[in-house]
């Protein structure tokens, strides 16, 4: 089993992807904190550190969980979840306050939240309550050791070298399978020429661009023909695989 570097189960999205969550804190150390503890989760995270920066952070980010401070400097944070949801409806949602009184906790709720910690609390807490909502709603999945690669529809079993997208099995040549599991193990991550020669081909970069262009060519045409491209080039940086977001 694939754990983080606490020694936790790895979590991922449901199709294999990093979780995505907003820490939205006035405090800048404990966001600093609060968003280390999570990188260290191996989900990607962003900080706001008012209503208004938080709203623009999660357009961008669409996030799968938000952690909300109750008080923030330009609103409070049951009035951004409201304007959360209609961002992102299913965003699972922890309030943070300095507050304990009952009539707090049932406004969180009342307001849509999914969880309450106050402060002060353990990073160990927040942490395990937030990988449990997001389990619980369906948009973390617990990563298991094994051949397979997954990125969005597109699934790769390296023992049996077989690809498929959407069920549907792609034909490679042992190259196109080399060139598409480096792309398939670092997905949404901008890989260079030079970068694709050295490991698919064990080339020093020298003139080959042309070979990393044609592969990548032959590789649309099976995996992306006549569906959503996954396969992107990155003009003056190389070429990324992304999921297909809807």
């Amino acid at each position: 089993m694939n754990t983080t570097r606490s020694g936790r189960p790895a979590l991922t999205r449901p199709d294999g992807t990093q979780l995505r969550v907003l820490v939205v804190d006035d405090d800048p150390d404990l966001a600093e904190v609060l968003t280390g503890a999570l990188r260290y989760e191996g989900w990607e995270v962003r900080a706001a550190g008012d209503g208004a920066s938080a709203l623009a952070a999660a357009r961008e980010l669409l996030p799968d969980a938000v952690i909300l401070d109750v008080m923030l400097p330009d609103t409070d944070g049951f009035a951004v979840l409201r304007s959360l949801h209609r961002v992102k409806p299913d965003v699972c949602v922890l309030f943070l306050t300095a507050r304990d009184a009952v009539e707090d906790r049932i406004a969180g709720i009342t307001a849509g939240g999914d969880d309450y910690v106050t402060k002060p609390f353990s990073l160990e807490e927040v942490v395990a309550r937030l990988r449990g909502l997001l389990r619980r709603a369906g948009m973390a999945r617990q990563q298991e050791d094994g051949p397979r690669l997954v990125v969005g529809d597109l699934t790769m079993d390296e023992e049996a070298r077989e690809v498929t997208r959407a069920g549907e099995l792609i034909e490679l040549s042992p190259t196109e399978f080399e060139l598409l599991r480096f792309l398939m193990r670092n997905p949404r991550r901008v890989l260079s020429k030079a970068q694709i020669l050295d490991r698919v081909w064990s080339y020093d970069f020298g003139g080959r661009a042309h070979v990393v262009e044609l592969y990548i060519s032959y590789l649309r045409k099976k995996v992306d023909a006549g569906r959503e491209p996954m396969i992107h080039t990155v003009r003056g940086a190389g070429y990324v695989l992304k999921p297909v977001t809807r």
